[in-house]
């Protein structure tokens, strides 16, 4: 796996929007404006907030399951397909300015709905389409779970690049399975104005411990919501705390350094010059999955194949061919074969 150090600087763009919540189609609308503007400001690289596509289905937080059947029923209906018309402008946009896109979206494969990461390259080609693994708390509400099939780094036009969404930031090994393929741009993606300030201060935590540890630049984008948005998925009120802060669009540097001012409030794009060669200087110091890893200590083991529901076997048949292999290597027929996640080795 050969990682080729880009010479010019790559610009990035984080965009922290508003979604339309009261118009279908509006959302996009406005993302394809807001590629159009990064473009004229020399943008190679541009990310949009968790699911922002139609919104974040911030009902789910503040409203109890026995209540959200018709708005769950109306996400559905604004649910994006993989491919399809908006996947065809956003492909477009993408080709029309080289502009890497990132975005991330409410998928609608058939009865299910997954929280979904696109990465559109500067020729306009999908290169990857990945889901949430776990959805977090109300989430599970929502959106179905993602399988290791996703965590990829792709290489693009702006460079190797992986995503990962909200709290996924907090599960180690997800982390650790894109930075085992060298990434050199990250892209995070939170959904913003929720929970609070304390929400905003924890994902830039989380966002520079991985641009750190990876040695990658880590674009981070979160959404934002005006107070007449809060009234409108809160009309009575009552929950419009939860439904503020949490904020910080940022882009950070493999040093953990901030390359411009994060933005916390209101709309806009947060944009940066990245020399991928800064991800060379920091793992010549500190390369977690080079020089500084102990393979034969510790390891990851990861199930990268795409599930499906339905398998061609004929299980009498695989059962002999399993009992045979097991004797032949001198197993019992009972052995656990699983493995474990994480290895560890002791003397």
């Amino acid at each position: 796996m050969d990682t080729v150090v880009r010479q010019e600087p790559v610009r990035a763009a984080a965009a922290q929007l508003s979604p339309v919540l009261d118009t279908p189609g509006g959302t996009l609308e406005k993302v394809l404006g807001c590629v159009d503007d990064a473009a004229a400001q020399g943008v190679d690289v541009i990310a949009f907030p968790e699911t922002f596509l139609p919104y974040y289905p911030y009902f789910s937080f503040i409203e109890p399951a026995v209540s959200i059947g018709k708005k769950h029923l109306a996400l559905y209906e604004q649910a994006i397909v993989v491919p399809g018309p908006e996947t065809a402008a956003l492909a477009e946009a993408a080709r029309r300015h080289a502009m890497v896109i990132v975005a991330g979206v409410n998928e609608r494969d058939h009865g299910t709905l997954y929280n979904t990461q696109l990465v559109f390259d500067a020729d306009g080609s999908l290169v990857l389409k990945r889901r949430k693994i776990t959805p977090t708390y109300h989430e599970r509400m929502i959106w179905g779970q993602g399988d290791g099939s996703g965590l990829k780094v792709v290489p693009t036009k702006a460079g190797r690049l992986g995503a990962l969404a909200c709290w996924e930031h907090f599960n180690p090994l997800a982390r650790f399975a894109l930075m085992t393929q060298h990434e050199q741009i990250h892209v995070a993606q939170f959904p913003g104005s929720m929970v609070g300030a304390v929400f905003a201060d924890q994902m830039e935590v989380a966002i520079r411990q991985h641009a750190l540890e990876a040695a990658s630049f880590v674009i981070n984008a979160t959404g934002w919501l005006t107070e007449e948005q809060k009234s409108f998925i809160d009309p009575g009120g009552s929950f419009h705390k939860a439904l503020s802060g949490g904020s910080c669009s940022a882009i950070v540097s493999p040093e953990g350094v901030h390359l411009a001012e994060p933005l916390k409030s209101g709309e806009g794009l947060v944009i940066a010059d990245m020399d991928l060669a800064l991800c060379t200087k920091r793992k010549r110091m500190m390369d977690s999955v080079g020089h500084y890893a102990r393979p034969e200590l510790l390891s990851l083991l990861i199930d990268s194949s795409p599930k499906s529901l339905s398998h061609a076997s004929n299980q009498h048949s695989d059962r002999n061919s399993d009992d045979d292999s097991r004797r032949d290597h001198h197993e019992p027929a009972d052995t656990d074969q699983r493995t474990p996640v994480l290895r560890a080795t002791s003397g």
